[in-house]
């Protein structure tokens, strides 16, 4: 048993973060699922960009949508429907085999639209239609505008992730939007078993700009908090899904064959050099949890990660409190620092996004 079969076996479904046209025709992403117990894929506009731009893995399928004279964004779309229906299908045996719990692949509405509800629920409606496959998630941005088109989607029945999420307070709006998502969907007469959701809480990126606001800071207190905000903003998260997943509410859900919605920790590849590489993997590993890893984490963790995960608990979960305290107490503005890194995440998205766009424009 690898070490990721390892994490897995904890109880954690360790997904790609990452896809190209590369990793579906050389085989890799089946080779992935058989040998590091890859269970689902995750993509948005820079793991696309990156793919695609400066690529020839796309020109043949471009060079086609070209000589018909495709639009930009028409042309755009069905590479990524391309990529995304061939990573369902290969999926679709671990979907099949988990009852629905795992075998997924995320696709993100249009960045640009992470302010515009209406818009988002009805592009988040388009990619259903256009995939038309059944372990499809739609990635939804967790800011003030996605909560109610979190809601809406999952009220019509369709499987969301929820991404961008660094805020606790943020994160008990995701999972009250899904559980009245539910409640709206099961009011019409819908299957809620058929429904799938996790929320994507963003983790290395906590630590980029916290820990730079302790070396403004500088004192030793400060200092001595670096690396220890991201995780524990995480393990605070998962204490807060516990509370959200249990009580007659919920049970009722649960009675007529609702799934929780599971936490999953994304950006998981370490930023600073000075930290472990699986920092964010050996940290947070738990029952219930989804963890989505670059190519790189997963090749890291699989050489030199733990062949037996420890798996956190209350204890770690109460000093994880504890540590938030700590940053507050030296000066760290909680509230400035999450809307700080929502605002950014979603203006990375939209250049990730314009880059691509650019860059199929040149092509035409």
């Amino acid at each position: 048993m690898s070490n990721l079969h390892a994490v897995a076996a904890a109880g954690q479904s360790v997904w790609s973060d990452q896809i190209s046209r590369r990793m579906l025709d050389t085989g890799e992403l089946e080779r992935r699922i058989a040998e590091d117990a890859v269970t689902g894929v995750t993509s948005n506009p820079s793991i696309f960009a990156k793919a695609i731009v400066g690529s020839d893995d796309y020109a043949r399928q471009l060079d086609e949508l070209v000589g018909r004279d495709a639009a930009t964004k028409e042309i755009v779309g069905a590479l990524m429907t391309s990529d995304l229906q061939r990573a369902c299908d290969a999926l679709l045996a671990v979907w099949e085999r988990t009852g629905g719990r795992d075998g997924h692949v995320s696709v993100e509405v249009d960045p640009e639209l992470a302010h515009d509800t209406a818009q988002s629920v009805a592009e988040a409606r388009e990619w259903v239609k256009r995939i038309d496959r059944p372990n499809l998630l739609v990635k939804i941005p967790a800011t003030q505008a996605g909560i109610p088109a979190i809601a809406a989607l999952i009220g019509e029945g369709i499987s969301i992730n929820v991404t961008l999420i660094f805020s606790l307070q943020r994160y008990r709006e995701v999972m009250d939007a899904y559980l009245s998502g539910l409640e709206s969907f099961r009011a019409i007469g819908g299957d809620v078993s058929t429904v799938a959701s996790v929320a994507s809480f963003f983790v290395s990126r906590v630590d980029s700009e916290v820990d730079a606001r302790l070396e403004t800071i500088g004192t030793e207190q400060a200092l001595s908090l670096r690396g220890k905000a991201a995780i524990a903003n995480a393990l605070a998260a998962y204490d807060e899904y516990l509370h959200a997943f249990c009580g007659s509410r919920w049970e009722s859900l649960a009675a007529s064959g609702a799934r929780v919605q599971r936490p999953l920790w994304a950006s998981t590849s370490t930023k600073n050099p000075d930290y472990p590489d699986t920092l964010y993997v050996d940290s947070l590993v738990a029952p219930h949890t989804v963890n989505t890893m670059p190519i790189e984490t997963i090749d890291a963790y699989q050489e030199h990660g733990a062949e037996h995960p420890a798996i956190f608990g209350p204890a770690e979960m109460a000093l994880a409190r504890v540590t938030l305290r700590e940053l507050a107490e030296v000066g760290i503005d909680y509230d400035d620092v999450v809307q700080t890194l929502e605002d950014e995440g979603v203006e990375k998205f939209i250049g990730s996004w314009r880059d691509l766009l650019g860059d199929v424009e040149s092509e035409r």
